[in-house]
């Protein structure tokens, strides 16, 4: 690799290092965030009800403030603060030996590996696209595209603060000529990709009863329609489906699928994206189905 890509690649991987830790955040955080904004709206509807009925209305229980820069982040067991040099990505926790430095207790190696996995996409992206507008795009991509995965893992959310920016951002990479997919390709990349999941959400609701799968889900096919073209979107779907049928059928051998026995589909969206990225749609689907003796 020439000089001028390894201080691309390395700039970028620096970059991706100081971004993954704040990934850390928005992937604890922002789920939370959701959850008490939810509550203080249904306070706030239960004191109108109350209020409307001639009942003396109860103030909603106070709730404490959060965002992803407010409060400072602390040791969830203990409380403790983080300070500035324990909060430097990788290193801290390698000089921390993995553990809080008030009490002791481990940290979850996961906070170090999500800084190692955005460094590396990072890196990847500047290598590829050079410290460009459409390396920066790409780097943008790569760091909402890991924050959903991890967000929908856990708590089978999809925030609509992540996914209805990256559509948008999609188009407008598109229309300045950041990406190599034309506007109209992104264009009905996006309105494909969300009626498609729609459709199939409806019609397994109507055929069984249930909910198959999250709005979430509708409006990240859109952004990855966006980003990639409609030509992309079956090749895509179809790995994201591959993949997250064999990690659920493994999930069930192990009897480790959670209560419900569902399998988020919003990380095997997220690894298609990824492997778009990197492969290109035809070729991923191409190497999925050699695989697959196929």
């Amino acid at each position: 690799m020439p000089t001028e890509l390894w201080l691309q690649a390395t700039l970028g991987g620096v970059l991706g290092l100081l971004i993954g830790s704040f990934l850390n955040v928005v992937i604890h955080r922002l789920p939370r965030m959701m959850e008490l904004q939810w509550q203080a709206e249904c306070a706030q509807w239960q004191q109108e009800q109350q209020g409307s009925s001639g009942a003396d209305p109860v103030p909603p229980p106070a709730q404490p403030a959060l965002s992803l820069s407010r409060p400072r982040s602390r040791c969830p067991h203990c409380g403790h603060a983080i300070t500035w040099y324990e909060n430097i990505p990788v290193f801290s926790y390698l000089a921390l030996r993995g553990r809080c430095s008030a009490c002791k207790t481990g940290i979850s190696p996961r906070y170090p590996l999500v800084e190692l996995c955005c460094a590396a996409l990072f890196a990847y992206c500047t290598a590829r696209w050079g410290l460009t507008p459409t390396g920066a795009a790409w780097c943008l991509f790569s760091a909402a595209l890991l924050s959903l995965a991890l967000i929908d893992w856990d708590t089978t959310l999809l925030p609509d603060d992540i996914t209805l920016p990256l559509v948008w951002a999609g188009l407008l990479a598109s229309a300045l000529h950041w990406t190599s997919v034309p506007l109209a390709d992104a264009v009905w990349g996006a309105a494909a990709g969300y009626l498609s999941l729609w459709l199939v959400y409806w019609a397994f609701k109507l055929a069984t009863g249930k909910e198959g799968m999250g709005y979430g889900d509708f409006k990240l096919f859109a952004a990855l329609g966006a980003w990639f073209g409609w030509p992309a979107l079956v090749p895509m779907i179809l790995i994201a489906s591959v993949i997250g049928a064999i990690i659920g059928i493994i999930l069930k051998i192990n009897s480790r699928l959670r209560e419900g026995g569902y399998v988020p589909f919003g990380p095997f969206l997220a690894g298609a994206g990824f492997a778009a990225m990197v492969f290109g749609p035809q070729q991923m689907l191409q190497s999925l189905l050699g695989t697959l003796g196929l």
